[in-house]
């Protein structure tokens, strides 16, 4: 989601700042901005417009400086205005709010302040003006009111009175040689560079700067100067203790590929797929559990159930591997939405594999989920994960990292596929360490994940069929997927990114459910989607066909080239090249992304950057 960016540095800082904005702009937002020392003062750019027109906006104003903040903001408090874009400057008692002198503190914030409404009337009295409807505004007038001539210890004694998650960056009018950053909740790194340093929300920022990068833990507060840095971490007292913290050489992706022959990245993407599951499987050349990191044998021998935790596009994976776990490793499973497993009351068991799967290994909920099953008393953790270095894979025991790579358009779609075939492997590891895969199967299970790339490369072949039908479903307003069995959570991710890029109102139920009320919504204005694979479920599939086809409802069908479902009037049908077993939802959703996108380019919306979504969901 927002996206922040520091530097301390002997040089001009402006243009690296934009730069690092510019390559967090895959993860989405509504405003954006920049503030520096300059002169003496505080000076800043903000925007509601692209990071682009910020850049064009900043050279206009003159704006430049040896230190300064750069911010993307994704809407939680207040409209999309300049007004609520950061960077933020406090107006402390007795200063015009409004005047062209700013106060004193600058500041950039992602994450959500629970109390703000407390600490804002609080503030109020102490006659500190608001400009804003934003959260982060009462950070910035709370470390002004703490502030006795050293930043580092203002923002150590403002911290404890916030409730909630933040990564902040923030700068003093009088103390121009230093950035202060502190984390609790969301993620925020340290770039180390040549006579100069960085802060970042993802070392993406910094790539091609530094390579050099610490990860912060949460409760670290940072001094960050121009040829030096400390970090103070909580202890268990409440008092501060000074900490080192190891830096890394990441070699981070320098921002968004080149698109090549395709219009968007989402389409770039798609097409991405049989590649990024040959990376993702490299190297794979048996099912054992050391695939999954060392002393996963034992953790595999010592639980007897698993639960998954996700959100949007990662439970549907989740729900997905419910099917395969359960009837190849035969090992009961449960799949919770994170953001609601964490508020309800579970009956928890120390015997079970505690599964998070996250493409950034920084969505908020899974991370705030994870902590709270472990709190339960639930030990053995393991992750599906795109990101090696995030804090989720930090945080779990054991992890599988998916190589997807940099995934710029906000709908998942080579993530998602990503993310099944780890979780077909966890299930084979699962399997065998409980006695129920023999040498043969596992033989055939994997020359079936050898032959996946070739077999997608067939499914993409489809795609002038899928763009066919996509001129149809682009004057629609609504519409329904049908699954059964294991395509059921197929069929969630095919509503799902229909609604997500193309705002079509979608829905997905389990096909034998059209009886129990969606039936009343399908008339011939319907289009109904229907996931078709050579299954054991396929003669009960066809016959729920048919009751849509008796309200008159249009069949969109993708089936298996031996279904014998045949196209005729109100049925449409594209065949995929094979059937592919249990691996069969990673062919069947590609066909599903491609009608989504398609749709979405002939209704003309901003397909890899949709409405009011983000890709990095880092905030509750």
């Amino acid at each position: 989601m927002c996206g922040i960016v520091g530097a301390v540095s002997q040089r001009n800082i402006v243009p690296v700042l934009i730069q690092g904005l510019q390559r967090l702009e895959y993860r989405g937002y509504d405003s954006c901005g920049v503030a520096v020392h300059q002169g003496g003062e505080l000076r800043r750019s903000r925007s509601t417009d692209r990071v682009a027109e910020l850049g064009t906006l900043v050279d206009h104003d003159g704006v430049e400086g040896r230190i300064g903040i750069a911010h993307t903001r994704w809407a939680t408090h207040g409209v999309p205005a300049v007004h609520n874009a950061h960077p933020h400057f406090s107006h402390g008692p007795g200063a015009d709010a409004m005047s062209q002198r700013p106060g004193r503190i600058a500041l950039v914030h992602n994450g959500i302040i629970e109390n703000h409404d407390e600490l804002r009337a609080a503030l109020r009295a102490r006659g500190y003006e608001f400009v804003s409807q934003t959260d982060t505004e009462v950070i910035a007038h709370l470390i002004d009111s703490c502030y006795q001539d050293d930043l580092f210890d203002a923002v150590q004694r403002a911290i404890p009175q916030l409730k909630g998650a933040y990564a902040i960056a923030v700068f003093c009018r009088e103390e121009p040689q230093r950035v202060v950053g502190a984390r609790l909740g969301s993620p925020l790194v340290l770039g180390v560079g040549q006579g100069e340093n960085f802060f970042a929300s993802d070392a993406m920022a910094l790539a091609g700067v530094t390579d050099q990068i610490v990860y912060l833990e949460d409760g670290d507060v940072v001094d960050l100067q121009q040829t030096r840095y400390w970090i103070t971490a909580m202890a268990a007292d409440g008092s501060r203790t000074p900490v080192e913290r190891p830096v890394r050489t990441v070699h981070a992706h320098s921002g968004a590929a080149e698109l090549g022959p395709y219009r968007h990245y989402m389409q770039k993407e798609i097409f991405e797929q049989p590649r990024a599951i040959g990376d993702t499987l490299e190297g794979v050349q048996a099912i054992t559990p050391e695939l999954f990191g060392d002393g996963a044998h034992g953790v595999f021998k010592a639980i007897d159930k698993v639960l998954i935790l996700a959100c949007g596009t990662s439970s549907y994976a989740g729900l997905t591997a419910k099917y395969w776990l359960e009837s190849i490793a035969r090992i009961p499973t449960q799949v919770e939405i994170a953001s609601e497993y964490r508020y309800r009351d579970s009956v928890p068991d120390p015997a079970t594999l505690v599964v998070t799967i996250t493409q950034s290994g920084e969505t908020a909920d899974t991370l705030a989920a994870l902590k709270h099953a472990r709190g339960l008393g639930m030990e053995h953790t393991l992750t599906i994960c795109n990101v090696a270095t995030s804090a989720m894979v930090r945080e779990c025991k054991l992890a599988y990292i998916t190589r997807a790579g940099v995934e710029i358009g906000v709908a998942s779609t080579k993530a998602f596929t990503t993310q099944l075939a780890g979780l077909f492997l966890l299930t084979l590891a699962l399997a065998q360490s409980r006695g129920r895969l023999s040498e043969a199967e596992e033989q055939a299970h994997l020359k079936a994940m050898r032959h996946l790339p070739v077999a997608l490369q067939a499914v993409l072949a489809l795609e002038p069929q899928v763009i066919a039908w996509a001129e149809d479903f682009a004057s629609k307003e609504n519409a329904l997927f049908l699954g059964r069995g294991l395509h059921y959570p197929v069929a969630l991710e095919g509503a799902l990114k229909l609604k997500e890029i193309s705002y079509i109102h979608a829905e997905a139920y389990p096909a034998g459910e059209l009886k129990h009320g969606p039936l009343a919504l399908v008339t011939a204005q319907m289009p109904v989607v229907t996931v078709a694979p050579n299954d054991a479920l396929l003669e009960k599939l066809k016959s729920n066909m048919q009751e849509v086809r008796a309200r008159g409802g249009q069949l969109y069908v993708f089936a298996d080239s031996d279904t014998r479902i045949e196209s005729e009037p109100g049925v449409h049908v594209i065949r995929l090249p094979e059937h592919y077993g249990p691996l069969s939802p990673i062919l069947h959703v590609v066909p599903l992304q491609l009608l989504a996108y398609h749709t979405a380019c002939a209704r003309g919306t901003d397909v890899d950057k949709p409405r009011n979504l983000a890709k990095s969901v880092t905030v509750e």
